[in-house]
């Protein structure tokens, strides 16, 4: 049965996920959001004739092992077989500096090693086209074999046999043997040679990247794993981060929420921008700001989507595919989002929160201007005279529209930035302007929010529900951490969201029923909240507690049973590493006082 006990390998172009017996479960090609050519992890091996994955099978199968090369995202398997032979696969994409540019081919390296005994094995490569309709055509040559789809061709190149990958045929793994899929390209040189060259270069990168992370004195691994994480769902070609590799794993079981998160979602800029800012990530996290900027500046008169193609495209127009069963057979698997379509206010929000960085880090290449202000002015006046108005809030709900305080609060956030940017500018006039835009909104929702009997801000204008995302108030500035109705929404959250360990996102019915699970990154942001009430013990020991909920390679999905603490949701989620991130370097102790 499936799990998301999975490994992430990647180079920031293409990605894959490994089960714990080396099969390849999941990968797009040619880029994160392309066809799913091995997608398993939707539809499970069953039988002799299945497509869709790649594995490497051990005659007489024991057990296995799996770890990550130590501060590099290259996977190593370990495979056991009952005679005590053992084959070690190396899993990885290629990454390093050439010749003064990144190189980041389309292209999985699989090298394969025997370790001790007479390991027998069989090399399973069945790729699919169209979300597993199909098998592609195959050609092949002395030492390649050509996977034949109409929109594209892989080729395997390999110094293994060909007719035993063909015919799938054991044979004893002698010594090594390497395996380079990628471009319908011949490749140059040596296969056991380039793969060596690839693998070391690529540590080499890999470690040279890590050395210069901003890590905390606590929990060096875990942010390690997750800023690799981070960096691997960071799309090169854009500067794009996706929210997740994977589409439509369901949020519980047999819920119907199974979305696509291969894009990314402007809300989540805000909170990417700051992990990537405490590590030190000056180059992601600019190319990342370029994204969004781009975003925000060609917009139509200000109107933002909640999410874009990792392009910057608009249209990611959702359709449900048949040929897969979906995650344990739980369909519908989808390809695109719906919620490109949906009206969100406070992305309005979240894009200028995010363009703020621009205006006062100097460390940046590109500064923002007053060119660039008036731009995203546009974006205010939308904020303006959207703050009160109806829509489907943070978390994209499908059958119904309320005005949200979350949007109405990012809306008072889009104003006041605007404002700190006009006074950086020296734009006086302007800083008064918008000074006053986000004191207006804020005493709409110091009103209209804010619910006496229960001591608390709620989810709705007038309502009496309770929402994770009021969490932030603080985070986004909109009140002081001393302000006691902070305390109380936190108080509020905790006696209706918490579960166990964990915050859900709300806990009424919607359009497909109660929540069974909860978002883990709302349980990060009731750390941080915890953290800035002063409550710091209660934050650290809930934060270990979290990460103990962890797959076996630190890593985690969007969603977790709060009573089997079993993940579920789109992997790895970028959003809830991000969570770890921000969190560990709020609690951890000062590297001055640490030792």
């Amino acid at each position: 049965m499936s799990s998301l006990d999975l490994a992430l390998i990647g180079n920031c172009n293409i990605g894959a996920l490994i089960a714990p017996t080396a099969e390849i479960v999941w990968a797009c090609f040619p880029r994160f959001d392309g066809d799913a050519m091995f997608c398993s992890l939707l539809r499970e091996r069953q039988g002799h004739d299945d497509f869709g994955f790649a594995a490497v099978d051990v005659v007489d199968f024991s057990h296995a092992e799996q770890e990550y090369v130590t501060n590099t995202p290259l996977l190593v398997t370990r495979l056991y077989d009952r005679h005590g032979g053992v084959a070690e696969i190396t899993d990885f994409a290629p990454r390093f500096l050439q010749h003064g540019r990144r190189f980041a081919p389309m292209t999985l390296v699989r090298q394969l090693r025997r370790l001790a005994g007479s390991p027998r094995i069989v090399l399973r490569v069945r790729p699919a086209h169209h979300y597993g309709r199909e098998r592609p055509s195959v050609t092949w040559g002395s030492n390649h074999i050509r996977y034949v789809a109409p929109d594209l061709t892989l080729r395997l190149t390999t110094d293994a046999s060909v007719t035993a990958i063909l015919e799938e045929t054991p044979f004893f793994l002698e010594d090594t043997s390497t395996l380079i899929l990628g471009p319908d390209e011949t490749l140059q040189g040596g296969v056991a040679e380039t793969g060596r060259h690839l693998a070391e270069n690529t540590i080499a990168y890999w470690r040279e990247w890590v050395c210069h992370l901003s890590i905390p004195f606590e929990w060096q691994e875990a942010v390690i794993r997750a800023a690799i994480t981070l960096k691997l769902n960071a799309f090169d070609d854009s500067g794009a981060i996706i929210a997740a590799l994977t589409t439509s794993i369901p949020e519980a079981a047999h819920s119907g929420r199974n979305w696509d998160y291969r894009y990314c979602w402007l809300r989540d800029g805000y909170f990417v921008v700051n992990a990537l800012n405490r590590l030190g990530r000056t180059r992601t996290m600019e190319r990342y700001l370029a994204y969004v900027v781009n975003i925000a500046a060609g917009s139509k008169d200000g109107i933002l989507q909640p999410v874009y193609g990792i392009s910057g495209r608009t249209l990611i127009d959702e359709h449900v595919i048949d040929s897969l069963p979906g995650y344990r057979g739980m369909g519908p698997v989808r390809v695109g989002n719906q919620a490109c379509r949906q009206v969100q206010h406070d992305v309005y929000g979240s894009a200028i929160l995010t363009a703020t960085r621009v205006f006062f880090d100097r460390r940046l290449v590109r500064c923002g201007d007053e060119a660039l202000f008036r731009r995203l002015e546009l974006l205010g006046e939308c904020a303006v005279q959207l703050h009160d108005q109806p829509d489907a809030g943070l978390w994209e709900l499908r059958g119904s529209a309320r005005v949200h305080t979350f949007s109405s609060v990012m809306c008072w956030a889009a104003c006041d930035r605007l404002a700190r940017i006009a006074a950086r500018l020296g734009l006086t006039q302007r800083h008064a302007y918008w000074q006053t835009q986000a004191g207006r909104i804020h005493q709409v929702i110091d009103q209209r929010a804010w619910n006496g009997n229960l001591n608390s801000f709620v989810a709705t204008f007038e309502g009496n529900a309770m929402d994770a995302s009021l969490l932030l108030l603080n985070e986004v500035g909109f009140l002081q951490a001393d302000d006691p109705r902070f305390a109380g929404t936190v108080a509020a959250v905790e006696r209706e969201l918490r579960h166990g360990d964990f915050i859900f996102r709300y806990v009424e019915k919607d359009d497909f029923g109660k929540p069974e699970n909860a978002f883990l990154a709302c349980t990060f942001w009731y750390i941080d909240a915890l953290a800035a009430l002063g409550r710091r013990n209660e934050a650290r020991a809930l934060f270990e507690r979290l990460l103990a909920c962890r797959n076996r390679h630190g890593l985690l999905a969007e969603h977790i049973d709060p009573r089997s603490h079993e993940q579920w949701g789109n992997f790895v989620q970028t959003y809830s590493m991000v969570g770890l991130i921000n969190s560990a370097h709020r609690l951890s102790v000062p590297w001055g006082q640490a030792f």
